[in-house]
């Protein structure tokens, strides 16, 4: 693929709103998108930066409305119908997961173990104390305290929920009927935090708490990680590794924009609950602007992997990415030339 394209200069940066998830790295291929325009220069124009608000996937896909936005990145890709609707193409830029975070008293960091269904009852509010049976049954060498759960949960709209809650639907028929999947939900039980920086915190200063969040932040703020029960019966941290491991069982299939449901996936080493988060790009918004956004996301594939690796998230893989620049030509360079 080539990097970048031979382009008319604009006045207008690159314009994109939603994840806070995949917020660092795309800053980082900001920079790297505009040292690659500058080529060595000192000239600099807005047509060579990116301007992007980290507002929530859901926000972020909402404000596509505005005609001023080149794309949104969303961690809840959207349905075949909403694409149709919307009349836009998706496809991945980067990969990670999402760790369920515990933190409590006299448990030793990363020895808890849960199943996807004690999960579910824990979050349904049916398990409410840390020594009921069900988790001293997937615990029996942890000394357990017989103290309240507390559940905390974003209360604002959450690509991190959207995953969170696909897996709870996949693991769970009951969770599946009574709460579904969504970016945002109705919880029954727990203590509410809007936005990612605000949940770490409450997560981090709650004793005998439990919550969700994205691997990357979880790391940074040294919070204490479950392991989980994978479909293949082992229970696994969340780590790079194991994210790659389950996220390389996905068949891609670019004719469903690349929709995949990456929980609860098969093999010995995969982590049950990785994450992808799309770009969603309208195919109105004229040729030379849809191209920049595509100049972007080539950097990000390539040079930017690196960038990617180094904030803790798990790269698209090239052949995907040979994958998504041949859907590009199809759904997006031939219809804005």
């Amino acid at each position: 693929m080539a990097l970048l394209s031979a382009l008319p200069a604009g006045a207008e940066p690159i314009r994109g709103a939603g994840s806070t998830f995949a917020a660092p790295v795309i800053s980082a291929w900001a920079k790297a998108y505009k040292e690659a325009r500058a080529d060595g220069g000192d000239y600099f124009t807005l047509d060579w930066s990116v301007d992007y608000e980290p507002v929530g996937s859901l926000a972020g896909v909402m404000r596509l409305s505005q005609p001023e936005m080149d794309f949104a990145a969303t961690d809840a890709p959207l349905s075949l119908e909403e694409i149709a609707r919307r009349n836009v193409a998706q496809f991945p830029i980067v990969m990670g997961g999402i760790a369920v975070v515990a933190n409590v008293v006299g448990v030793e960091p990363g020895k808890l173990r849960l199943s996807g269904p004690v999960l579910a009852g824990i979050f349904s509010g049916q398990i409410r104390t840390w020594s009921a049976p069900a988790i001293v049954a997937l615990n029996p060498d942890v000394q357990l305290p017989d103290r309240p759960i507390k559940v905390l949960r974003r209360q604002d709209g959450s690509g991190s929920t959207f995953v969170f809650t696909s897996y709870l639907s996949r693991i769970s028929s009951e969770w599946r009927e009574k709460f579904g999947t969504a970016t945002l939900i109705d919880w029954p039980v727990g203590q509410g935090a809007e936005g990612t920086g605000n949940l770490v915190a409450l997560a981090a200063a709650t004793a005998d708490s439990i919550t969700y969040l994205e691997y990357r932040q979880v790391v940074r703020a040294g919070l204490p990680v479950v392991q989980l029960l994978n479909e293949a019966g082992a229970f696994v941290a969340p780590a790079p590794e194991s994210f790659t491991a389950g996220l390389a069982n996905i068949a891609w299939d670019a004719s469903r924009h690349f929709l995949a449901d990456t929980t609860n996936m098969p093999g010995a080493g995969a982590y049950p609950m990785a994450a992808v988060t799309y770009a969603v790009v309208p195919k109105d918004r004229g040729g030379e602007r849809t191209q920049r956004v595509l100049d972007l996301f080539r950097l990000a594939y390539s040079a930017g992997a690196r960038d990617a690796r180094a904030l803790g998230y798990t790269p698209v893989p090239p052949e995907l990415a040979r994958q998504i620049d041949r859907y590009w030509a199809q759904t997006l360079t031939t219809l804005n030339n």
